[in-house]
Formats: structure tokens, sequence, C-alpha cells
């Protein structure tokens, strides 16, 4: 019986194939540590485009800091605990210390402002349900904490502002901006075009960071402290 002759790899061909490997696991590695803003970058300040920070005119919880900034600080105090992606119900509505999801930023960075965020929501869902038809029913355990729940809160309840991020401006530490799927507030922090960083939760490695246009913006609000 004849034997069958295998080929051999020539260590030149070997040598290609690893090295066109490791180029390629290289070039991943860039282009996720690009993605994530895992290089270490300059971040720029509001003052340094001569751009004026907006200012609330209320301060809800009279702690002498202005709702926009106690919004802010919110958000960074929530981003400080470094919680864990955890997408779940929970009965009460709240998460548990150290885990959440998008959603639950926004809850805690509106607290921090004095403001009681489920509660609004729930009133304006019981208030208005056709301003929310996609509620069969509602559910306070999970009602606020759902992004197409809360675009609707904010477009009706905020100023609502442009959408634009090329009116680097208009784009103020505090705001709240709500894309198709994800919510975030925006930060202090700005890059070197002056587009502002945002403070968000999606499971990523930083959770302050250039990325405003990562997804698909649909809403841009500044809360006022009104309800309607």
């Amino acid at each position: 019986m004849r034997k069958r002759k295998t080929k051999r790899v020539s260590k030149k061909a070997f040598l290609f194939i690893c090295i066109s490997i490791a180029v390629l696991f290289l070039a991943i590695g860039v282009y996720l540590a690009n993605y994530w803003n895992l290089w270490p970058e300059k971040s720029y300040t509001a003052a340094d485009f001569g751009i004026e920070t907006v200012k609330s005119e209320r301060d809800e919880n009279n702690n002498g800091v202005d709702d926009y900034t106690d919004i802010l600080l919110g958000a960074k105090a929530y981003v400080a605990t470094d919680p864990k992606y955890q997408s779940d119900y929970y009965i009460g509505g709240y998460p548990p210390t150290g885990e959440g999801v998008c959603t639950d930023m926004i809850w805690a960075a509106l607290k921090n402002a004095g403001y009681n965020l489920k509660d609004r929501v729930d009133a304006d869902i019981a208030a208005h349900p056709e301003a929310y038809p996609d509620i069969e029913e509602p559910d306070p355990n999970i009602d606020f904490r759902r992004v197409k729940n809360l675009a609707v809160f904010f477009q009706r309840n905020a100023a609502s502002l442009t959408t634009d991020v090329e009116e680097i401006a208009q784009w103020q530490p505090g705001d709240i901006v709500v894309y198709t799927k994800h919510i975030a507030i925006i930060s202090d922090l700005r890059s070197e075009d002056g587009v502002p960083y945002i403070l968000h939760h999606a499971g990523q490695p930083i959770l302050e960071e250039d990325a405003l246009t990562r997804y698909k913006i649909v809403g841009h609000y500044r809360w006022s402290g009104n309800f309607d």
C-alpha cells in the first residue's frame, strides 16, 4: 500500500503565519484600546475653549450647590463606586449597591440634587398614560429604569436642546443625553476638540470617557426641576 506524502509547512511559511496572527491580534488590541479609550489622553475643560459653564438657578436640596452641578457630582459619585453591570428586575425598583445599568446612574445623579426620579416617572406615567404608548401596564419596579420611558419623561419634563455635537458650547455638565438604547450624563471634561465626555454605564472599562458620539443620539435635555 502506497504511503501518502504529507506536505510540510516550511519554516518561512510558518514564521509568516505566526507574524500575521500576531499582527492581527495587535491590530484588534489597538482598535479595542482606541474604542474603549484605554490610552492615556489629556482632557480639557470648558474654560480651555472659552465656554461659560451654565449653572442652574435652582438648588433643590438647599446644599449651596446648584442643581446642574449636583447632578454632575452625583453621576461622578456613582462612577466612583465602580458598579458591576447587571441588568435585572428588583422588587422596590432599586438594585443593590454595587450593581446596575445605565439608567441607574440617572436616578442616582438626580437624587444627589434632591429629586426622586422614580416617584416622578411613576407619577407622570399614572397621570399621562397616553404619553407612554409602550407601557401596557405600569410597573413601578422597573419603569423608571427603562431608557424608552426616560426618553419620554425628559422630553416632557426637561428643556430639550440641540443634538448637534458640533455646537460644543450647548453641551453642559449635568445635561442628560439619550441614545436609542442608552442614556448618559454630560461630564465637565472635554476632548481636544471641545466635545464633552460622558458619564455612563454600559459595562465598559472607563465610565467617564470621550464617547458622546459612540451611540446614536436621539435626545439632549437639561433638567429644570419643573414637573407637569
